[in-house]
Order: C-alpha cells, then structure tokens, then sequence
C-alpha cells in the first residue's frame, strides 16, 4: 500500500504527482499489463534480444 503525507499548504495537484511517481516506480501496471496474456518464454527472449540490438544499434550510431 502506497502512503503518501501530505504537508501543510501543499496542493492536491502536487500531492497527486508524488502519488502517480511512487505507483509508477512500483511497477504495478506494468505487471498487470504483462499478465493479461500468457507468453513463451522463448517469446520474450527472442523480443528482449530485439531490444538489446536496437539500443546497441542507437548506441553505435552516436
């Protein structure tokens, strides 16, 4: 459970973006997101080495 003090004369607005970046570091969503379907595990490995090629191929483009 996220906790968040809200200290006097702070705004709603502010104490609300303290909340949305404390849930976003938590990862919960992404979680969800991922758990809605099942996927192989050799289908995750071969998107994480798409990923690992692409960031090289930017990192060697600089």
């Amino acid at each position: 459970m996220i906790i968040i003090n809200i200290k006097e004369n702070e705004s709603i607005d502010k104490a609300l973006k303290r909340f949305k970046k404390k849930f976003e570091k938590t990862g919960v969503l992404r979680e969800l997101r991922s758990r809605q379907a099942y996927e192989k595990k050799s289908i995750t490995r071969r998107t994480c080495v798409k990923r690992a090629v692409y960031k090289q191929t930017l990192n060697s483009e600089i």
